[in-house]
């Protein structure tokens, strides 16, 4: 029946609070599943925290607002702060372990066909809607089918959103009031998981706070990251951009500017590093024939809508490791990834086509978050997040 909603409001630390309560079952499934995935890794429960605490601090110190909602959620749901603080360092403790081993990465990771996002940005004169369409594949760890929620947030200090994220995590693939539509790919050089500063989805959560696609770039910037990662952005006015990051200050923000009016990514660096080595050779190592593919499947049209975008995101060539993804028999569980969902967000229009599972087995199906995004150009009655049955996909 689909992922649960969950609508939250208030101040940041009443937000958490609710959303820690409303997902508790949720987020119960995403600790346990992140302490097997850990345990995968070499790494105790106990040892996860304490390689999350020293990104307290400066969490605390860039946005005391977000911590408070940490808080929030840590009391609603009844787990310690430092449980949420480690489920939202999650990116960082999981290449703490692959940093320290990336020789043996791909054997620790399950060996080939591990699969990770794919993620594309069309400008308007490339759709049938003549707007802005972004969308991904979000492959992660298949513990995620139990956790996923899509959490609704109203709040005054800044832009409503919507966020398709694991219960417990602060954000992933959202879509703000102000129009701007983000999507994320994981990278990972071998400076990661040794860096401090700010999580990778503290910064996630940050761009509900967003209006422009350059606000984005200036957020990244502006801070010291502990991560590597990938920032698809797309607006309402037109705007399409790629971000890619390396852990540290400015000087590792790598903007990738559009070409033909659509850019594509997946998980490896296209841009020079300054710092470290980008190891998706050995910890995505698909990454770049699914580059290759969805560039050619989407490039390949003039003008696409969502019925084209997704045929390219149930792409099973060299699968399992495919655009989509399917779990790997070669691997151990705690080590499987697969699709989690697949998404592609018209932010104009505040619409979500979403499939929550595997595309190539799950409808996709449009959800109208005009009412709580305002705006909302051709988005229909506007319910908010009204799902509107598709002709796109089969159950």
């Amino acid at each position: 029946m689909g992922y649960p909603r969950i609508r939250v409001s208030g101040a940041p630390r009443e937000r958490g609070e609710q959303y820690g309560r409303l997902a508790a079952e949720h987020i119960a499934a995403a600790r346990a599943g992140y302490e097997a995935s850990f345990a995968a890794k070499g790494i105790s429960w106990a040892e996860a925290l304490g390689l999350a605490a020293r990104h307290e601090a400066p969490i605390r110190a860039a946005f005391p607002a977000i911590w408070q909602e940490i808080e929030g959620i840590a009391a609603g749901s009844g787990f310690p702060v430092a449980d949420i603080l480690a489920m939202n360092c999650r990116t960082e403790i999981l290449w703490s372990a692959l940093t320290a081993t990336p020789a043996g990465a791909g054997a620790g990771f399950g060996g080939a066909g591990k699969g990770e996002c794919s993620s594309f940005a069309l400008s308007p004169e490339r759709t049938d809607v003549h707007r802005v369409l972004i969308g991904q594949n979000w492959d992660w760890l298949v513990h995620a089918f139990d956790s996923v929620v899509l959490l609704e947030v109203e709040r005054e200090d800044g832009p409503n959103y919507v966020t398709v994220v694991e219960a417990g995590l602060l954000g992933k693939t959202m879509l703000n009031e102000a129009g701007l539509g983000l999507c994320v790919n994981t990278l990972v050089t071998t400076s990661d998981g040794i860096a401090d500063g700010i999580p990778f989805h503290v910064m996630l959560r940050a761009m509900a706070d967003c209006e422009h696609a350059y606000d984005a770039v200036e957020l990244l910037a502006g801070h010291r990251r502990a991560s590597s990662g990938n920032y698809v952005l797309g607006t309402e006015n037109g705007a399409i951009l790629n971000v890619e990051v390396e852990p540290g200050g400015p000087e590792g923000v790598h903007p990738v500017i559009e070409s033909g009016g659509a850019t594509f990514h997946t998980n490896h660096f296209v841009s020079a590093l300054v710092g470290g080595a980008d190891l998706a050779p050995v910890a995505m190592s698909d990454s770049y024939v699914r580059l290759g593919r969805l560039t050619s499947l989407v490039q390949g049209d003039p003008v696409v809508g969502v019925a084209e975008l997704h045929e390219a995101l149930t792409d099973h060539t060299d699968a399992p490791g495919s655009i989509c993804c399917h779990p790997d028999p070669r691997s151990p569980e705690a080590s499987q990834w697969a699709s989690i969902m697949s998404v592609v967000i018209d932010p104009a229009a505040r619409v979500l086509h979403l499939a929550e599972g595997n595309p190539c087995v799950t409808p996709r199906r449009a959800l109208d978050y005009s009412g709580l995004l305002g705006g909302g150009v051709g988005a229909g009655s506007g319910a908010d997040s009204e799902r509107v049955a598709s002709a796109v996909g089969s159950a």
